[in-house]
């Protein structure tokens, strides 16, 4: 029998190096090829100077965004594991140094104890943003945020809330995080009431949306594809603005089918589409950006 699993063992071994895998890099190779960029809507986002913006990717538009919502509002903190240096993808890159440690901070290797110390600062009224440093850890939180976060307003007959509470956290796979590092757990957060779940597609929508996560009387979490946090650039609004929740975008109108998705997966549908009108079929993309409440 045991001769019979290391037999098993090689043979299993052998086939997965000599099957052909197609690296990560191709994928991205094929997406870099594309455009992805959208036409401002200047009127969505209320722009006043339009014509002032800065070419961002994802990650230093994260960064940019907070550093408003910590400009703007005084009672505003930001905290997670390895944030005061910057974090793993650097999103908080300077706002320890601008801001200082009382407002910018690490806290324990514990997302329990994360989304707990979060729901209590903003339940005291400050505006928090705590990030879980990988999507994937969120579940050690679950409870906390599913029971607690969700329904604290409801269980205490509107007398308590913690609406000022946003938790952002990188999400989605690169093609190297194993499955520990690769996870997109939007879905179990989406059938509870009392959370606004988000996922933006680009460094535009990633602005407009954190802030109004940010600035919402409702706990909110905010998934950002960490794919994306390089590859995906574009030239952003310097000024304030915000998109609202809960209203998805029809990116672009079509006759034949609609297709409806959100955040990284729109650059494959965007894609697709593309093929199928080379075939006569006009395709319908419609962006949920806002996952619950769905428009």
């Amino acid at each position: 029998m045991l001769r019979m699993m290391q037999t098993s063992r090689a043979m299993l071994s052998k086939k997965i190096l000599t099957t052909p895998i197609r690296q990560a890099s191709l994928v991205q190779n094929e997406l870099e090829k594309h455009d992805f960029s959208d036409v401002l809507n200047v009127a969505e986002l209320k722009l006043k100077n339009p014509e002032k913006k800065e070419k961002m990717n994802l990650f230093t538009t994260i960064g940019h965004t907070l550093d408003i919502a910590l400009a703007t509002d005084p009672s505003t903190v930001v905290f997670g594991e390895d944030v005061k240096f910057g974090g793993v993808f650097r999103c908080t890159m300077g706002l320890n140094e601008k801001y200082g440690t009382d407002r910018v901070f690490n806290t324990p290797l514990s997302e329990q104890g994360i989304a707990a110390f979060a729901i209590g600062t903003a339940c005291a009224g400050a505006t928090t943003v705590a990030e879980i440093q990988f999507a994937d850890y969120i579940f050690p939180a679950f409870d906390q945020i599913v029971n607690e976060a969700a329904k604290f307003r409801y269980r205490s007959g509107g007398e308590f809330e913690c609406g000022k509470l946003t938790i952002r956290s990188p999400c989605g796979a690169v093609g190297h995080g194993a499955h520990y590092h690769s996870q997109s757990p939007e879905a179990y957060f989406a059938h509870t009431p009392g959370l606004v779940v988000v996922v933006p597609r680009s460094p535009i929508q990633a602005k407009g949306l954190l802030l109004s996560c940010i600035r919402s009387q409702d706990p909110c979490l905010f998934f950002e594809p960490k794919i994306l946090y390089r590859i995906a650039e574009e030239e952003v609004p310097v000024e304030d603005y915000e998109i609202p929740l809960g209203k998805a975008e029809v990116m672009k109108e079509g006759t034949d089918i609609t297709i409806v998705s959100y955040g990284m997966q729109l650059r494959q549908v965007r894609m697709a589409v593309k093929r199928a009108e080379e075939v006569g079929i006009n395709c319908e993309i419609i962006d949920l950006r806002t996952i619950l409440p769905w428009d």
